[in-house]
């Protein structure tokens, strides 16, 4: 059997639907024998699906390095609007929010460079997650796959990469998610 070409994704309703006496290979289906064809079927999904969540996460922290926000805190703002009846005077007010001393620069390296270097990391991490997840998780796959005999649809790998992206997901507090939205 030829290997099918990527995605090659069928109305999976031939096989889940009136299976009754009907053979295991559907005529209208596509089909995954060789463990390099799931590897390679395991990592282009990977590529598609969960490498753009860590580009967007390395976005995320490139424009908070290139754009930070503002650093006012509750106190200063509280001591900005306090009432006239307060026991420091406007000057002792500004000494003590005006920090001691100044923040050191980076004399080697800009804002902008250590920004690149953060998105250059979570795309160069979600690219080799995705290379390492789809080894192990395409040949366990074959290999569970052949041990059983059974055929296995072009649609697995996609499925599969689905549930390694939710479960990815899962593991990130979800007071996180919601300050990103």
């Amino acid at each position: 059997m030829p290997s099918p070409s990527w995605p090659s994704l069928y109305n999976p309703g031939i096989e889940i639907l009136h299976i009754d006496h009907r053979d295991p290979i559907q005529p209208d289906g596509s089909y995954l024998t060789d463990a390099n064809d799931v590897f390679r079927f395991t990592l282009y999904w990977n590529l598609v699906l969960h490498t753009p969540v860590f580009l967007a996460c390395g976005l995320y922290a490139f424009f908070n390095l290139s754009f930070p926000p503002t650093r006012r805190t509750a106190h200063e703002h509280s001591a900005e609007s306090a009432i006239p009846m307060s026991p420091l005077s406007p000057d002792d007010r500004v000494r003590l929010l005006k920090p001691t001393k100044p923040a050191k620069q980076n004399e080697r390296r800009s804002r902008l460079a250590f920004a690149l270097l953060v998105l250059f990391s979570f795309t160069a991490l979600g690219v080799a997650g995705a290379v390492i997840g789809s080894a192990v998780m395409g040949y366990v796959l074959a290999a569970l796959f052949k041990a059983g005999k059974f055929h296995m649809s072009t649609w697995v790998p996609f499925l599969l990469v689905l549930i390694q992206l939710f479960v990815g997901l899962l593991s990130v507090p979800s007071r996180k998610i919601f300050d990103i939205i």
